[in-house]
């Protein structure tokens, strides 16, 4: 993409906390900005502001209650890219209170409807999203395109002399933003895949296996399973790291052997990519995106035995087998998760596709 030519971009909604909209606007904004690219989160200097030696687009990042900003912003011909992940579903399967149900409706409403009337190309985060949106809502009338999410190569990558399992625990990594909400099934299956590493393939646990969980977990819930485990003849611990910045994961993924990614019918999932990038093979089962991501050299994503979009729990069983095979062959895996990341999920390879979607 040449960028000699004045552009400037507006990501909106301008996202804050953590999350994986945080850590992608983050980075693409960077990348916008080391190409001379302005980078604005108002509208309204899109609809408002004329520059006629200046080329104007808008990113929408999921959606944006300012539906009057971006129909003005259409009406200058500018163009309106979003960016889709999955929709809101797990509140029409468990009961998550009238409050979530109803603020889950109407996020999947505004992106439906922006998606439907006013995005003049759509941004799938995978192949994976782009069939669940065109099951649900039917196909578009605007071009699409998918492109994944992505790192900087440079700063997640593997940490110094990789850990070896010899008289210490296996360490198996999870970063969720939230185990809450009606997900905390992926904690449950996290530790169950923990129980039957460390239960049945003790010639690759010798020491058992220690899961350190990231992200918010309630309190409740780590005392819950801290008694549960209390008998465990220290075969498996915990180790609750709570939420933790972007800035650290490679070093944590520095000293883990394994990363299960817990989420259900994820899009694209940083953390995944993170890990990967950092050499750290990833045990999953197979819904959402997963699959398309993790290569078979660098980890293993196995039948998910169940149906996940009842929310039904994964077989453990078949994770623990994946989780034993990797083990026994580390480096390889290693080295595969290293090689996935540089094939597909370099930073300058998304920045260079969204500039294409917006000005191409």
């Amino acid at each position: 993409m040449k960028t000699a030519e004045k552009l400037r971009v507006c990501l909106t909604p301008q996202v804050h906390g953590v999350g994986g909209m945080v850590s992608f606007a983050a980075r693409l904004s960077a990348g916008l900005a080391a190409r001379g690219i302005q980078v604005t989160h108002d509208l309204r200097q899109v609809y408002q502001e004329q520059h006629s030696d200046q080329r104007q687009a808008v990113l929408v990042i999921g959606g944006t209650r300012d539906l009057a900003g971006l129909w003005r912003a259409g009406r200058r011909s500018v163009a309106i890219v979003q960016r889709l992940n999955g929709m809101n579903w797990v509140h029409r399967r468990r009961r998550t209170g009238l409050k979530h149900y109803l603020r889950a409706e109407y996020g999947n409403l505004i992106l439906s409807l922006i998606r439907a009337r006013l995005a003049t190309r759509i941004v799938y985060q995978s192949q994976f999203t782009q069939q669940w949106w065109e099951r649900v809502y039917g196909p578009t009338r605007s071009p699409w395109q998918i492109i994944y999410n992505a790192v900087d190569l440079d700063v997640y990558k593997p940490q110094g002399e990789q850990r070896a399992i010899k008289d210490e625990k296996c360490r198996i990594l999870m970063v969720e933003g939230n185990l809450g909400g009606g997900y905390e099934m992926g904690l449950t299956a996290g530790i169950q895949l923990a129980e039957r590493l460390a239960g049945g393939y003790p010639e690759a646990t010798p020491a058992g296996v220690e899961l350190m969980v990231v992200g918010k977990v309630a309190e409740a819930l780590r005392q819950e399973w801290d008694r549960k485990l209390a008998g465990a003849a220290g075969r498996v611990t915990l180790h609750w790291a709570g939420q933790v910045a972007r800035e650290q994961i490679p070093a944590l993924a520095g000293a883990a052997h394994l990363f299960y990614a817990a989420d259900l019918h994820p899009a694209c999932p940083n953390a995944v990519i993170e890990a990967l990038a950092c050499g750290l093979p990833v045990i999953a089962s197979d819904t959402g995106a997963l699959a398309e991501i993790v290569s078979p050299g660098a980890g293993r994503v196995v039948p998910y035995g169940a149906d996940s979009w009842k929310i039904e729990p994964p077989d453990t069983s078949a994770l623990a087998r994946a989780a034993a095979e990797a083990l026994a062959d580390l480096p390889r895996f290693r080295a595969g998760a290293r090689a996935r990341a540089e094939e597909a999920f370099g930073l300058d390879k998304m920045v260079e596709a969204y500039l294409a979607a917006l000005f191409g």
